[in-house]
């Protein structure tokens, strides 16, 4: 029978040379208690960050008018999570990958209504206000028409919306139940009643906080914090925490797309980075049945710096 001839890229001959003793626990223990004092020693002398949670509470307590101008735009439909599309709605096709239209194949598989998701039932939740029942009540058996009538007029009132003692006050007229809505939400969110609300509404045990984060990212507050952190895309993102201290930096790689063009203009540039990086996956999953590229670490011979000692030592 023909043997079958060595392919140096792929087969790996017998070793039948000298072997050496190498005591693995040994050397593993060393490696921890080396790592773990290194880390005591550097967390003591560096710390970490330790910024509380951004909250809804906090954010409409800083700034009650941008709380207040994101809830409307949550209301009249406005806002980013209103327009998203997938996977949160059917408002737009999403991100494209040229001609394909992935995120609208995936479609709505985390619906979210922002109107009653971040208004109509949080306010629902609210116990023992029997004027802001009436008036979800009479929200609920308002027509659409009337509701989006409604939600006009306020919104046209609502470039000279005012905080006066706490209370949102908005001089809308035929705006219907809105007022008192917007106004009682204002209070909720500054209770922390909101926060709660927002993440309990598919259960009470749960640790879903994707409606409070879409609220969030609605408005300015949380960019806001984030600039002075460091932390927008512009600025690497995740590439920072605070000031010059490094952060997530094993996603450099993944970051870095977003400083190059086009994915840092394009509107589809989170689905173009994705499309890179499955490419470059691929290529590191493939890379022993790749010739020639799999050849590189033969022909250039890297592996005798690697084991230099061993090569030094057989000659």
């Amino acid at each position: 029978m023909k043997s079958k001839a060595f392919r140096p890229d792929v087969d790996a001959p017998e070793w039948k040379g000298g072997h050496s003793p190498y005591d693995i626990l040994k050397e593993g223990v060393i490696a921890v208690v080396l790592v773990s004092i290194l880390t005591v020693l550097l967390s003591v002398a560096f710390g970490s960050p330790d910024d509380p949670s951004i909250t809804v509470k906090a954010w409409s307590t800083s700034d009650p008018m941008d709380f207040a101008a994101t809830a409307l735009s949550e209301l009249n439909s406005t806002s980013d999570s209103a327009q998203y599309g997938a996977p949160y709605n059917k408002a737009s096709t999403g991100q494209q990958l040229g001609p394909l239209s992935l995120a609208k194949w995936i479609g709505a598989r985390i619906p979210v209504n922002t109107v009653n998701d971040f208004v109509v039932d949080p306010l629902k939740s609210l116990p023992g206000q029997p004027a802001l029942s009436t008036d979800l009540s009479q929200w609920s058996s308002a027509s659409t028409s009337t509701r989006a009538s409604w939600v006009n007029s306020y919104t046209h009132a609502a470039n000279k919306m005012k905080i006066v003692s706490g209370q949102l006050v908005v001089n809308a007229t035929n705006a219907g139940p809105v007022p008192l809505m917007m106004s009682d939400l204002l209070q909720m969110a500054r209770t922390g009643a909101l926060d709660q609300a927002l993440v309990t509404q598919n259960g009470f045990y749960t640790m879903d906080y994707t409606l409070p984060l879409l609220f969030l990212a609605d408005g300015t507050y949380m960019a806001n914090i984030a600039q002075k952190q460091h932390l927008t895309g512009d600025q690497w993102g995740m590439m920072n925490e605070t000031g010059n201290y490094p952060g997530q930096a094993w996603l450099w790689l993944y970051t870095f797309w977003y400083q190059v063009s086009p994915m840092n203009s394009s509107g589809n540039g989170d689905i173009l980075v994705w499309a890179i990086m499955m490419v470059l996956s691929a290529g590191l999953l493939f890379m022993p049945f790749i010739p020639g590229l799999r050849s590189i670490p033969r022909k250039t011979r890297v592996y005798r710096l690697i084991w230099r000692e061993h090569y030094r030592d057989s000659q």
